[in-house]
């Protein structure tokens, strides 16, 4: 989980790659470092902490070459400083390595290494690599890395150059995303497409067991195998302006703030309202296959796993599907009993996450279709999956997903309409209904979102407060899930989430004066089973903050209220989702957390 950027062209190398590193930042933050080969010598700057940090050491020690390679990090192997900050080196100071992932056999490699007489200067499995080519060089960079991809085990992307086979970048990818980005006479490597969208959207996405070689005269690409491999030029329809802060003080909040947008655009095409149905066009190859299914499997991580959990309530409901979730990092471990009538349903953001995407795999020979939930075309899960249906977010750069939570719940209910309508088991009146309500919720998410003056006063009045209850039931229980975690993820302020039902079953030990419960109470079927809740809390002496459509219900039973438009029940999660967003957003800010880049976390959890 750390962020790689290589340029190769006629631009300023140094600006480049600080600039990408710059828009990599949410991959890892622990330290920085640039490499940059001019004039046949290789100029290193690295330095632990933030970009800003790195910036502020170039402004003091400026360098700058043809060509070269930046990275920052998140660390796995080594404590996070200026020693272990990347980009590496071999014992000449030749080779330059940036690597992301887990190097699992490095301690025998090294081992060996030392035996041979190399000296080693950091704590990190990387070094390793750069040794290792070392070790394997003569003459033709590529091909002693074709030899040292052979001695590695484990789950690794990595980019090296060196000045004894110069103006060329090699990029290796076994696990973690790695991505080509293309220009004229200019070529770029990264982690991820955003720091590339300034320059150019012609992209190559290299897939597992694949070596790209960035040169002057042009690219080439091979297998591990050494067998040359042809790679097509995908054209993105990301703007830069996506992943700029437009006047927002945090990529959180403007996030936060486009989810309307993101509905309506995910949405788009997809409700008939003439005809009642659901046009997923993506579907239509399958169609048989997907009717014949007898249940749905839906397997994800994190905030993905919440919206897997709505989905599973949303199938049952609306489709009257059986489903179940599972947690990837689990499933992928167990003796999964799955068969070729079960729909596997995979979602992730990046579509990069490495328990997905292993859980995935290993469904692959039972024979059932997979569907991937996914918000980055061409990504590793998109092209592992039999069918894709995209959210249309754009990039979400904040660490904490917000906008994607909120279209993966789209694309869930689209899927589940589809499903109800291909199995005959959703009345077309009552289809029509979600569906017309589906349409207003951009509308709805917008009047919640000109309340955010109320909802930051409310955060600034419990930003002291040490601990969160937060309680939910039916398809409110995932929104809780989610609401503890985003608060938990950015404050620093440990939240649990409960299902309102369970509450007499441990967690009400925990209720006084000194533990506020935020409380998702819209008035749905379960409304008054929630209300049993609310009486046992205040008889405890406990805050309520109550989240409701229905405020006039609650009467004094509640501290705080945060109200919210009325909608379809089963389509509440929208709407109960953005005012905990915000809560969890305004006390992070109001403590002076880093909210776009919490400690010890990345975007992407691309290694095990």
């Amino acid at each position: 989980m750390c962020g790689i950027i290589g340029y190769l062209g006629p631009k300023s190398s140094t600006a480049v790659l600080v600039e990408g590193l710059r828009k990599l930042e949410y991959r890892g933050y622990d330290s920085a470092g640039i490499a940059v080969v001019s004039g046949g010598k290789i100029n290193l700057c690295r330095v632990k902490g933030k970009i800003k940090d790195l910036e502020a050491l170039l402004k003091k020690n400026p360098i700058d070459g043809d060509y070269g390679l930046g990275h920052t990090r998140w660390a796995t192997h080594g404590r996070p400083n200026e020693i272990n900050a990347h980009p590496h080196q071999d014992c000449q100071g030749k080779i330059i390595v940036v690597h992301n992932g887990i190097i699992e056999n490095y301690i025998i490699l090294k081992q060996k290494l030392l035996e041979k007489g190399h000296f080693f200067r950091t704590e990190t499995d990387t070094e390793v690599i750069a040794h290792l080519i070392e070790e394997n060089f003569s003459g033709c960079l590529e091909e002693a890395v074709k030899r040292v991809v052979q001695l590695l085990e484990g789950s690794f992307a990595f980019a090296c150059l060196s000045t004894l086979d110069p103006e060329k970048i090699i990029g290796v990818r076994s696990g973690p995303p790695l991505i080509v980005g293309v220009n004229d006479k200019e070529f770029f490597l990264a982690s991820d497409v955003v720091p590339i969208l300034d320059h150019t959207r012609r992209v190559i996405f290299l897939d597992d067991g694949e070596i790209a070689v960035l040169a002057s005269e042009g690219l080439k690409f091979f297998d591990f195998s050494g067998q040359t491999v042809n790679k097509t030029i995908m054209e993105l329809n990301w703007s830069p302006l996506m992943v700029e802060k437009r006047g927002f003080k945090h990529f959180m909040l403007k996030e936060i703030y486009e989810q309307p947008q993101v509905i309506r655009e995910t949405i788009s095409g997809a409700l008939s309202l003439d005809t009642g149905e659901v046009i997923l066009p993506n579907l239509a190859a399958s169609a048989e296959r997907l009717k014949a299914c007898r249940q749905a499997v839906i397997i994800a991580c994190g905030t993905s796993y919440h919206a897997g959990l709505i989905g599973q309530i949303l199938f049952e409901s609306i489709a009257a599907f059986p489903a179940k979730v599972e947690y990837a990092s689990e499933f992928r471990y167990r003796d999964c009993l799955i068969s070729p009538e079960d729909l596997v349903i995979a979602i992730s953001q990046s579509g990069e996450t490495a328990d997905t995407l292993a859980a995935v795999r290993g469904l692959k020979d039972k024979g059932g279709p997979i569907i991937a939930i996914c918000n980055v075309l061409g990504s590793t899960l998109v092209r592992e999956a039999e069918i894709t249906l995209l959210t249309q977010a754009g990039p979400e750069v904040g660490v904490a997903a917000t906008k994607t939570f909120s279209a993966q719940i789209a694309v869930l209910t689209l899927l589940a309409l589809w499903l109800g309508q291909a199995k005959r088991s959703l009345p077309k009146e009552k289809a029509l209904e979600i569906m017309l309500e589906l349409q207003r919720i951009p509308h709805r998410m917008e009047e919640i979102l000109n309340c955010q003056d109320s909802i930051e006063t409310l955060a600034h009045r419990f930003a002291s407060y040490a601990h969160f209850l937060y309680l939910g039931r039916w398809i409110s229980f995932p929104v809780a899930l989610e609401g503890a975690l985003k608060l938990k993820e950015i404050s620093y302020i440990h939240a649990e989430g409960y299902a309102g039902g369970e509450m007499k079953h441990g967690p009400i030990a925990l209720i006084d004066e000194k533990m506020p419960t935020m409380v998702v109470i819209p008035k749905d079927r379960i409304f008054e089973k929630m209300l049993s809740n609310l009486h046992e809390i205040k008889a405890r002496d406990g805050l309520i903050i109550a989240l409701t459509d229905s405020p006039a219900d609650l009467g004094q039973q509640v501290d705080y209220l945060l109200p919210i438009p009325s909608t379809h029940p089963l389509l509440t999660p929208f709407l109960t989702v953005l005012p905990l967003q915000l809560f969890a957003y305004f006390i992070a800010n109001r403590l002076g957390a880093d909210v776009d880049q919490p400690r010890n976390l990345a975007k992407s959890v691309t290694v095990e």
